[in-house]
């Protein structure tokens, strides 16, 4: 769970710890079948980089910040890019859009079918906030801690 309060996004990327980062990146165009092509893209490159402890939680959150990109972020033209970050302590996921704003978690009515997705970002990420970016627009992200494996 985050430590800080949800419905406010860091303004800054995290700083990881000092060690190589493994990274790789991906632009996506803008069309409806986006956000479960970018899940797709998660779970090849932390398989192949044998990071399975918290899978799911990226891909819902990519999703999730991929489906605000979209809706939020892009005009008809535009595209999103999402990058991926592995650390020694943490795993970060970047989603890069042109839009403007501060993407902000909301309130939402019970029976309302949208507007939940910074939500389930902040429960289920360890944080996330919102960046400048060179260019237009932003790049939010969320970050997940990398489980310590110690030997006996």
């Amino acid at each position: 769970m985050p430590s800080r309060t949800p419905d406010r996004p860091k303004t800054a990327a995290p700083d990881p710890a000092a060690g190589a980062a493994t990274q790789r990146t991906m632009r996506f165009a803008r069309h409806r079948l986006t956000a479960r092509t970018a899940r797709e893209f998660v779970a090849e490159t932390l398989t192949q980089w044998d990071f399975s402890e918290r899978l799911d939680d990226v891909r819902l959150c990519t999703s999730e910040l991929v489906t605000n990109a979209l809706l939020h972020g892009t005009s008809a033209d535009d595209s999103i890019l999402v990058r991926l970050e592995l650390h020694d302590t943490q795993m970060l996921v970047e989603v890069h859009d042109e839009g403007d704003g501060t993407p902000r978690q909301r309130e939402v009515r019970s029976n309302s079918d949208d507007g939940r997705g910074l939500f389930l970002v902040s429960a289920v990420a360890d944080d996330w906030g919102v960046a400048s970016r060179e260019g237009p627009g932003k790049r939010v992200w969320a970050s997940f801690k990398v489980p310590v494996v110690t030997t006996c």
